[in-house]
């Protein structure tokens, strides 16, 4: 492995942003991590970046071939299955191996008052038999689900302003994370919240929200990840990822 080798990260996690320092240490690797672009001022990870779409599935088959591409690594987040689905066909298209980092969900402890959902549409359906003041945070996105409740009132924190028609009664917060247990319990305090909305992400660094949803008795209403098709290799650790990324690379050199 003497001749730099390509590999696309398909970001935007923290744990994209772990595998790329990972990878960027390796002289002999060319990482390149790609961003959706959806959030304002992200956090870039090491290495080279681009942001943006690739143009559907042959659009990153044609990527792929063209930067002579050695693997891809989904570490996308746990709900962006379009683009998961698109590098599983495109990989499959190619040839060229793909590793999905799938962070591990949360699961409900001792204490937790937790009601699966579907979707977000699912989600607001459930909200008038459990509080009728609202915390959501599952992102910018979506949130047109929830505007037809005008009995409840919603605290909606986002990275960026969200898109699309909204609840009547609600404020909107835009503060990005890491969010600890103690300061999420201050803040559903301020607000009143006796109802969290929130997908299963999964991980620490938004994790306190849960822990104080416990603490205060607030039922939780927990959104379920998507099923993603043509499941390839997967590992939950940014250095699992690196240690298949360097099998990977010494089998196809014939090591």
């Amino acid at each position: 492995m003497t001749s730099a080798r390509a590999v696309l990260i398909l970001g935007g996690t923290s744990e994209a942003r772990s595998l790329a320092s990972l990878l960027s240490a390796q002289p002999y690797l060319r990482v390149v991590s790609s961003l959706a672009g959806r959030v304002r001022n992200p956090a870039l990870p090491a290495g080279e970046v681009r942001v943006g779409g690739f143009g559907g599935i042959d659009g990153l088959a044609d990527w792929l071939a063209e930067e002579h591409i050695s693997a891809v690594i989904d570490a996308t987040h746990p709900f962006a299955a379009g683009i998961s689905a698109n590098a599983a066909e495109a990989s499959s298209r190619t040839g060229v191996p793909l590793l999905r980092v799938v962070r591990p969900p949360w699961l409900p402890g001792d204490g937790d008052s937790w009601h699966e959902a579907s979707s977000l549409a699912d989600a607001a359906s459930l909200l008038p038999g459990l509080g009728s003041r609202v915390f959501v945070t599952t992102g910018r996105q979506g949130l047109d689900a929830f505007a037809h409740l005008r009995r409840l009132w919603f605290l909606i924190r986002c990275v960026d302003p969200p898109a699309g028609p909204l609840p009547p009664h609600r404020q909107v917060i835009l503060v990005r994370g890491p969010y600890d247990a103690d300061a999420e319990r201050a803040l559903m305090r301020e607000h009143g919240i006796d109802v969290l909305v929130t997908k299963n992400s999964g991980g620490e660094l938004t994790a306190g929200k849960l822990t104080a949803a416990r603490n205060l008795g607030i039922p939780v209403v927990m959104v379920s990840r998507p099923q993603l098709a043509g499941a390839p290799d997967c590992c939950s650790s940014a250095e699992d990822a690196e240690s298949w990324l360097l099998r990977q690379l010494r089998h196809s050199a014939g090591a």
